[in-house]
């Protein structure tokens, strides 16, 4: 995908330096149509330059800042010195991922998708989520949900989530915690199942979310938790083990939480 207007200042872009003069490098932006900016030689690089050529190559990619854009000369000036390495990785990991992107736009609505629709797609993405890549990646965790509140069509929205669940490698954070339940009244050992039932959500877990719970020693029990943020992965850890602990404490049963292993169950 590239743009078809103008890139700000102090915006990073990613570039592929297309000559080299004496007093500067010009650089063709990738994520732009038909634009192409200029790094003075006070810019390249910090410090004293002899030689341009000892700084840049010809085809090297770049992630630089701009400066300036002057849309009536069409000039855009641009500093290579100004970006960092955290920066520079930083970009360039986005831009591949919305090339990823743009190849998912592609496999859900096939290579001859035309140019004006492929822009109202891409800008229904740029406006609920920033970039291509995160309406991808929000689509293949959350489904349908995440697309909701656009003006698209359920027939986009549907060949969007299935497109982006094959291909998104959707980033998961694991939590851990722990319960103890007892119930010393008669027929403890049901109300405890029941319990583990209740933690485990009896099927009302969304579907971005793992849960499992699993026994260690009597009486504690494990409850781990998969999500695609530790805040909600938090949210349903604590959540899983009040809803055990209510139904014990229901039926005149203790129970209690701690996020370590007992040693002597070990």
């Amino acid at each position: 995908m590239k743009y078809s207007g103008w890139p700000e200042p102090g915006e990073l872009v990613v570039g592929r330096v297309d000559d080299i003069e004496d007093f500067g490098v010009f650089v063709d932006l990738l994520e732009y149509e038909d634009k192409r900016g200029l790094s003075h030689i006070s810019e390249v690089a910090s410090g004293w330059i002899k030689n341009v050529r000892d700084h840049v190559s010809e085809d090297q990619r770049v992630v630089a800042k701009v400066l300036d854009v002057d849309e009536d000369s069409q000039q855009i000036d641009l500093s290579l010195k100004d970006v960092n390495d955290h920066q520079r990785k930083d970009k360039i990991q986005e831009w591949k991922n919305e090339q990823k992107a743009d190849n998912w736009m592609e496999i859900a609505f096939g290579e001859d998708l035309d140019g004006d629709r492929y822009a109202e797609i891409a800008n229904t993405f740029l406006t609920e989520f920033g970039t291509l890549y995160d309406g991808f990646e929000q689509a293949a965790i959350h489904g349908e949900e995440a697309l909701a509140d656009t003006d698209l069509s359920d027939e986009d929205i549907t060949a969007i989530v299935e497109t982006a669940r094959k291909n998104v490698s959707v980033p998961y954070v694991t939590v851990t915690g722990y319960v103890d339940l007892e119930c010393p009244a008669s027929g403890g050992v049901d109300v405890v199942r029941e319990a583990m039932q209740a933690a485990e959500g009896n099927g009302d877990i969304p579907e971005e979310v793992d849960l499992e719970v699993t026994y260690v020693g009597s009486p504690e029990y494990r409850i781990e938790v998969k999500a695609p943020d530790y805040k909600t992965a938090e949210s349903h850890l604590e959540e899983s083990a009040d809803r055990a602990a209510a139904v014990v404490s229901d039926h005149g049963g203790t129970a209690g939480y701690h996020r370590e292993r007992h040693e002597d169950n070990d």
